[in-house]
Parts: structure tokens; C-alpha cells; sequence
């Protein structure tokens, strides 16, 4: 099993005939994920071509291609002023997981989308926006992860879930655990905007619930109380084990590190205090992304 994407979802990718929709649309589709359609309004009719010479049809609205092809997630790679209509069309047309990448899209908008969402499409899940989406090794891929540093899970396991809030440091988890033949069930990149439409603790209850995953790696970073909450979460809810690392130990106060949601102000959202509340909870911390690593080859050599 996995979380949120497996082998069978289908996926439209909203701005296929792009640069950044095609290029990773078509990685998605030559790592195994069924991209089935594109969709750019005014190209409805034509094809985009994949490497294997099949045809990807592209349509004109994301009804269009839900209702051709039974697609059940959507992929956005549009512009940031075109992100926010494009999440909302694919909510209305009845996607039920929908992954943007789009950086760059103001916060007021953000929050718009997503209590839209909350209101009228409340079975539709979004991931991001600013993130790199979601890949199960072996099953699915959807946005910006390169497949081939995610190690294919086992049958029989250990296998590890992650979820982060870093995109560059969810590729380095990923090595992390494939430079220690450690499986990956579902490796999930929330995004580090101040208002992502996928959190913590979502994530944490989907693996808590999963059986293909024995054991949780969490990346966090300054800014917010993300970290804090899933702490909170994760000692009343999660039984599994953890290891995390918190980035943005050097940073200094009142000054945005990054992500738009990384900032740390008044003495809160600090590094420090959200490894304290991990490790109160009873998560394994490392100083930084491979002793995190190490930590949890620790932990998956006392389960075995």
C-alpha cells in the first residue's frame, strides 16, 4: 500500500503543453505514473508527444479530461497567476487529489483557495502549493522528485513514510534512505508556504493508518508552529517511530529563510523549540539530514 497515489491513480497534468508542465509531466509518465491527459485552455485537440512515441491528448478543461479519461488526480504546473483558478476547476470537476507546484502564488490567494475548497469540495485533497508532490516508489509520481533516488519499499519491509516541508531536503531524505537500502512507502513534500493545503499532521495519519509503513521520518524547518502541532499530534496518535530534523538552526530572527512560511519572529517558530517539542514527543532528532538518516536506520534495526 502507500499513501494519497498508488498505481493505479491517473493523473491530467494542467499545463502540459508548457515547459515545466511537459518536461516533468513526461518524467512522471517514464518513471510509470498514468498521465493520461493534459489540459491547456485553447489547445484542446492536440497531443503531446512522450518519448516512447505515445500520444498524451490534451483538452481544453479539466471536465473535458476527467470525463475521457476517469482521471482521479490532477499535477498544475501553470503560472502563479493562473494557479489558483486552475486548483479550484480541477476541485469542480471532481479530481480528488490535486498536486501544485506553482511557486510564487500570494498568500491572501492561497487562503482563498483553500477555504474554498473546504466549503465547496471538501472531498478534494490539495497538496502544496511550492512543492515538490508526492511519489510512491515503484507506483506513482507526481511533480518534481527524481524517481531514481527513491528506494522501492518491500513486501515484508521495513518500510519508511516522509513528509516535509522542504523540497530540496525531501530529495535528501529520499538519498538518506536509498544510500541504506532503507524502502520508502510514500514520500510526501508538503511545501513551505504559510498556507498549504496538506499539513503535518494529515500526513502523520495517513501513516499511522498505513500498513506498508513501519516507521516515520519528519523534515521540518523554522517559521510557524507546524512542527509544534504535529508534535502535539503525534504524542497522543502516532505509535509509529520517528526520526526529524528541523532546518533553520543558524537562522537569524526576523529574517525569511527561503520558503515564505520559514521566517521565525518574537522568539517562536525557532528551531529550537520545535525539536524540543519532537523529542518531548518522542521522536529521534538529528542535528541534520544523514544523522536523521542514521536515527532511523537505528530505529528500522530494532524492529527487524
Amino acid at each position: 500500500m502507500a499513501i494519497f497515489v498508488n498505481a493505479d491513480t491517473k493523473v491530467i497534468v494542467q499545463g502540459l503543453t508548457g515547459g515545466q508542465g511537459k518536461y516533468h509531466g513526461l518524467r512522471n509518465r517514464a518513471y510509470g505514473t498514468q498521465v493520461v491527459a493534459g489540459v491547456t485552455p485553447g489547445k484542446g485537440g492536440t497531443e503531446v508527444v512522450a518519448d516512447d512515441g505515445d500520444r498524451i491528448p490534451v483538452f481544453d478543461t479539466v471536465a473535458a479530461a476527467v470525463a475521457a479519461t476517469g482521471a482521479t488526480a490532477s499535477f498544475v504546473a501553470v503560472p502563479p497567476k493562473a494557479a489558483s483558478a486552475a486548483i479550484l476547476e480541477a476541485a469542480a470537476a471532481g479530481v480528488g487529489f490535486i498536486v501544485c507546484i506553482t511557486e510564487g502564488i500570494p498568500a491572501q490567494d492561497e487562503a482563498k483557495v483553500f477555504n474554498t475548497l473546504l466549503r465547496e469540495s471538501p472531498h478534494t485533497r490539495l497538496l502544496g502549493p511550492n512543492c515538490p508532490g508526492i511519489i510512491s516508489p515503484g507506483k506513482c509520481n507526481i511533480g518534481i522528485t527524481a524517481g531514481e533516488i527513491a528506494q522501492l519499499p518491500t513486501p515484508a519491509g521495513p518500510n519508511v513514510g516522509i513528509v516535509s516541508r522542504s523540497g530540496t531536503l525531501t530529495y535528501q531524505a529520499l538519498y538518506e534512505l536509498k544510500q541504506r537500502g532503507i524502502g520508502v512507502s510514500t514520500c510526501v513534500g508538503i511545501g513551505g508556504d504559510p498556507v498549504p493545503g496538506t499539513n503535518f499532521i494529515d500526513c502523520l495519519r495517513e501513516f499511522q493508518a498505513d500498513p506498508e509503513t513501519h516507521a516515520i521520518i519528519l523534515i521540518g524547518e523554522i517559521g510557524g508552529s507546524a512542527e509544534e502541532e504535529a508534535a502535539e499530534f503525534i504524542s497522543a496518535h502516532v505509535t509509529k517511530p520517528m526520526s526529524a530534523y528541523i532546518a533553520g538552526v543558524t537562522a537569524p530572527e526576523g529574517k525569511k529563510m527561503g520558503h515564505a512560511g520559514a521566517i521565525t519572529s518574537g522568539g517562536k517558530g525557532t528551531a529550537k523549540g520545535k525539536m524540543e517539542a519532537l523529542r518531548a514527543a518522542g521522536v529521534h532528532v538529528g542535528q541534520n539530514p544523514t544523522e536523521a538518516g542514521d536515527l532511523m536506520a537505528e530505529i528500522l534495526a530494532r524492529l527487524t
